[in-house]
């Protein structure tokens, strides 16, 4: 089965604009044309297209999306190194990301402790009085 731009655009929640760059970018081998010269994929261009969307949210840049589309079949070892360093970074932005989350539940507890009487407001904001 083959899909439109559309159709693909639906199914992975890329938006046509980002899916038109990447297939200018040559991030999509093979892509294949109907009769009318209109860009059709089949289900493994959809996989691949999935990919593309995840490997962005692991902080791929375009050049580096190039890079791991041209490396060939002899290339695990290498392309296991370039996840391995993104998984390293991603797993350092989720601490941040923790240690933010943990910050706004300690003063959403400490102001729900002011509001029902169990602890007075200081602030490090406001002058001491």
């Amino acid at each position: 089965m083959l899909y439109s731009m559309k159709a693909v655009c639906e199914k992975t929640g890329m938006t046509y604009e980002a899916l038109k760059f990447y297939c200018n970018q040559g991030l999509v081998p093979n892509v294949k044309r109907d009769s009318g010269n209109r860009r059709v994929f089949d289900e493994r261009d959809v996989a691949w297209i999935e990919s593309l969307s995840c490997l962005k949210c692991c902080g791929l840049s375009i050049q580096e999306m190039r890079h791991y589309v041209q490396l060939g079949k002899d290339s695990i070892p290498e392309r296991k190194v370039i996840l391995a360093q993104k998984r390293q970074v991603l797993l350092e932005q989720i601490a941040l990301l923790q240690g933010a989350v943990d910050y706004v539940d300690q003063k959403q507890a400490f102001y729900d402790d002011v509001l029902a009487g169990r602890r007075p407001y200081v602030s490090n904001l406001l002058p001491r009085e």
